[in-house]
């Protein structure tokens, strides 16, 4: 996987780049989303919950791999943020989750998230990856850039794999 590291955030080159090293070795989709959660969930104090929401059928997102506490199981691709990233297949920022019409209250303490969908090379919605704060405002466009650049690398490398997957 290749990340275009010296473009993005100083505050994220540390573990964008563990995060590709760690990537370097051979690993199949569901290890490489292990590892990019496990990795930016521990980078970040304000990252409460961390994880992908994988497409496993037509319009159906569902949880999982994780860190944090539990998330919802299966999210419509009709229904709250997570669903807006993969429908629209753009990035979903957040600043106030009681603000976002449909939102789904997974946690009650979460109060910002950033969504982003993970791309096959086809434009097919393999993923996405969702990053919940229990703090207002959490996430900005440092965030936004970094996050993009990274689930674009992860929808180049994994995307003909993971869509062979999808039911």
């Amino acid at each position: 996987m290749q990340l275009s590291i010296t473009s993005l955030p100083e505050r994220y080159r540390p573990v964008l780049e563990r995060i590709q090293a760690l990537l370097s070795e051979p690993c199949d989709w569901t290890a490489a989303m292990a590892t990019v959660t496990c990795e930016l969930h521990h980078a970040f104090d304000h990252f409460h919950w961390t994880g992908f929401y994988r497409t496993v059928r037509r319009n159906h997102l569902q949880v999982g791999p994780y860190q944090g506490g539990h998330g919802c199981i299966d999210i419509p691709f009709s229904r709250g943020v997570c669903g807006a990233a993969a429908r629209e297949k753009s990035t979903q920022l957040v600043p106030n989750v009681e603000a976002f019409p449909g939102h789904i209250a997974c946690s009650s303490s979460t109060r910002s998230e950033i969504v982003v969908p993970v791309l096959a090379p086809d434009g097919t919605v393999i993923a996405v990856l969702d990053v919940d704060s229990d703090h207002l405002d959490a996430f900005d466009a440092e965030d936004q850039m970094a996050l993009e650049g990274l689930c674009a690398a992860l929808g180049m490398r994994w995307g003909h794999d993971a869509v062979a997957m999808i039911r």
